[in-house]
């Protein structure tokens, strides 16, 4: 089967990746589960980051692009959300990307997400940083709110994970994306008469690249910045998290959240 060049990711994206991927490499998974998957365009590198990568994602839409992306790979894409997992799963890696912050019971869903992670595994995540930066481009989003370290880190801990760290990303030119971001949906607004659950699906769809060229330019205009947000864990637009599954049945002992330092994963 002929297998595309690897999806072209946004600027936030393209920072957001540079974390992951160093602490997917780090954790070196067997296995992956992801969730939300959006277009596939973290998909279509995970999959070759594990021997078995598996994704679930809600809209059909999103889906369909996700599966033309990522089956390929290896990969498998399922059109649902984290209940269509087969039952019996085990996954060394549990991952959401943006996801957390379009649902109204995220601690309930975090609580259910860690259930699929096998004990010993981690769950790894990424959501908008600074509740009080709450905005015009999250309400057009279906973002519910934006989390400092300390909430999510608690989030995790309190759906039974522990040693959470986290660490924030994006920054400097992050905020000037996310100004932009904001300028663009204070003047198109939301969609109408449309809800919550119509502007996440389109979520992952708006402001993407959809061009090689475009996404190597973005590659290359970004690259300079994916290093300098290594010398700020502290602060940025946004904020990347891990912590494990207890190896046992108890969740006791969990730890405060950390920050990650460059070079930590």
């Amino acid at each position: 089967m002929n297998v595309q060049p690897l999806p072209p990711l946004a600027p936030s994206a393209r920072m957001r990746w540079a974390v992951v991927r160093s602490i997917v490499a780090g954790l070196r998974p067997a296995s992956i589960l992801e969730i939300g998957c959006g277009g596939g365009g973290f998909g279509a590198r995970l999959a070759g980051m594990a021997p078995r990568y598996t994704a679930v994602e809600p809209d059909p839409t999103s889906y369909r692009l996700a599966d033309e992306r990522i089956t390929p790979r290896g990969g498998t894409v399922i059109n649902g959300d984290h209940t269509r997992v087969p039952a019996g799963e085990g996954y060394d890696l549990v991952c959401a990307f943006e996801v957390l912050e379009h649902l109204a019971e995220d601690e309930a869903a975090l609580a259910d997400w860690v259930r699929l992670a096998r004990p010993g595994g981690y769950v790894l995540l990424s959501v908008p940083a600074g509740p009080q930066r709450l905005g015009a481009w999250d309400r057009a989003v279906g973002h519910f709110r934006r989390y400092s370290p300390e909430q999510i880190a608690g989030r995790l801990t309190g759906a039974g994970c522990v040693r959470p760290q986290v660490r924030c990303y994006g920054w400097p030119v992050g905020y000037l994306l996310e100004n932009l971001r904001n300028r663009i949906a204070g003047r198109d607004g939301a969609q109408p008469g449309s809800t919550v659950e119509e502007r996440t699906a389109s979520s992952g769809r708006q402001l993407q690249p959809s061009r090689r060229l475009t996404g190597a330019a973005v590659t290359v205009a970004t690259a300079p910045f994916t290093l300098l947000q290594r010398l700020a864990p502290r602060h940025g637009v946004a904020l990347v998290a891990v912590a494990q599954r207890p190896a046992g049945t108890s969740a006791a002992g969990a730890q405060a959240e950390q920050v990650l330092e460059p070079g930590q994963r």
